[in-house]
């Protein structure tokens, strides 16, 4: 956890100064300290998480083909420096489905790797028929 301090003038005379402190983890996702957001807690917005693979439900995995160059690249890339931006994964019910981050679910998969960082965004059953059509 890293911490830094950020003295402020209060007024015009600099006698007198506002002290605010400011602290991050990379593992908070924006929790407070000693904290951990879980899905399903906050308010409303979305929340990164690890999720197993095989707990994301890929419905348009059939109608579109990946890259396989790409695929490959992004396998490299993750190899080395790890996942940079997670993949977008909608919540209906307790059941998460993933509609972007194909070439990165892919890589995972083809890496072997048992989860992948989504940012997951609860969702109505309305909202899921609209990512269907």
């Amino acid at each position: 956890m890293a911490s830094f301090m950020l003295h402020l003038p209060a007024t015009t005379t600099a006698s007198r100064w506002r002290s605010f402190s400011v602290s991050a983890s990379a593992s908070s996702n924006g929790a407070a300290p000693g904290q951990s957001l879980s899905v399903g807690q906050g308010k409303g917005g979305p929340v990164v998480v690890e999720l197993p693979l095989d707990k994301i439900r890929r419905p348009l995995m059939r109608t579109r083909a990946n890259d396989p160059g790409k695929v490959k690249d992004l396998m490299d890339s993750i190899r080395e420096i790890g996942l940079q931006v997670p993949i977008d994964v909608l919540e209906v019910d307790g059941v998460y489905y993933g509609f972007s981050g194909c070439h990165r679910y892919e890589a995972h998969q083809r890496l072997g790797l048992p989860t992948i960082r989504c940012k997951v965004r609860k969702a109505t059953k309305e909202t899921l028929r609209h990512h269907l059509r």
